[in-house]
Parts: C-alpha cells; sequence; structure tokens
C-alpha cells in the first residue's frame, strides 16, 4: 500500500530533550573508529577552538533516527518499513554539537516522490537547543521498494 500522501509536512516531535554527553560522544566516536581527539578531550576541543568536546559530524543520527522511528511507527502513514532501503543522508550545520547540549528534535515529511515502482520519503530534522538555537538539520531519504503512485512536493 502507498505511503500516505496526507502526511506530507506532517512532524513528530521528540518526546523529551536529548542531553549530549561527553561520554555518549565517546561512545559514538568509538563506535565510528574515529580517533579525533576533540570527540574525547576537553583539552583538545579548547585548544582547536571549542567551548568543550564536540560531536563527530554524524551523531545527530541518533536524534534523526528517533523522529523516523516515530513515523515507522505510525499506522495511518502507511509505512512498510520491511520494504525500507536507506537511499541517502546529509546534515546542514549552524555550529558543532558539543557537551552539554541539550536538544530537541521536530521530523517534517519533507518529500514523497515516487521513482521507478518505488517510492522515496525524506525526512528532515531540525534539532535545536531547549533555548531555541538551531544546531543541525539531518535529511534522510529512504526508498520504499514497490507500491509507488504520483509524486507530492
Amino acid at each position: 500500500m502507498p505511503i500516505n500522501r496526507d502526511y506530507l509536512g506532517r512532524v513528530y516531535q521528540s518526546p523529551e530533550p536529548y542531553e549530549v554527553t561527553r561520554g555518549k560522544i565517546r561512545e559514538f566516536a568509538e563506535a565510528i573508529q574515529d580517533p579525533n581527539p576533540v570527540y574525547r578531550d576537553v583539552a583538545a576541543a579548547k585548544a582547536a577552538g571549542h567551548t568543550d568536546v564536540v560531536a563527530p559530524p554524524t551523531f545527530p543520527i541518533i536524534m534523526g533516527m528517533a523522529g523516523v522511528a516515530q513515523a515507522a511507527l505510525d499506522p495511518e502513514l502507511r509505512l512498510d518499513f520491511s520494504m525500507v532501503v536507506h537511499g541517502d543522508q546529509s546534515f546542514r550545520y549552524s555550529r558543532p554539537m558539543r557537551a552539554g547540549d541539550v536538544v530537541e528534535t521536530a521530523t517534517r515529511i519533507s518529500a514523497i516522490k515516487a521513482l521507478g515502482g518505488n517510492e522515496m520519503l525524506t525526512l528532515e530534522s531540525e534539532i535545536s537547543t531547549v533555548e531555541g538555537e538551531h544546531v543541525v538539520t539531518a535529511v534522510i531519504m529512504l526508498v520504499v521498494r514497490g507500491g509507488a503512485e504520483q509524486d507530492v512536493k
């Protein structure tokens, strides 16, 4: 069954703020095997001009995927997650994410397109501090194999 086109523009709000900690940043850097000291060492981060350790550029995937999960679990969207493959990912930063940030995420369905019998679902996650400062926009495009109809943009 095709994705519900009426959901274009729908926003999924994070249920609670996410606290970015030094430990979470370090664990993520270890998981992706990135040895950059600005992800682990406060002195190295400060020497590089930051106020604290900063997160690797792909760290916001944690918050962005929470919004994707909300969409995937929304039965009225009609997203068959068993047919989904990852299509594309990008991040647009206003500033680096750093330890001490407490952020909220609003994930919006920004495009639903048909292409070659597949559907392309694009979600944009606006990640901002609880004070309202924009940090990063995480964009993910999912390919839903089969079931395509008309384009909505």
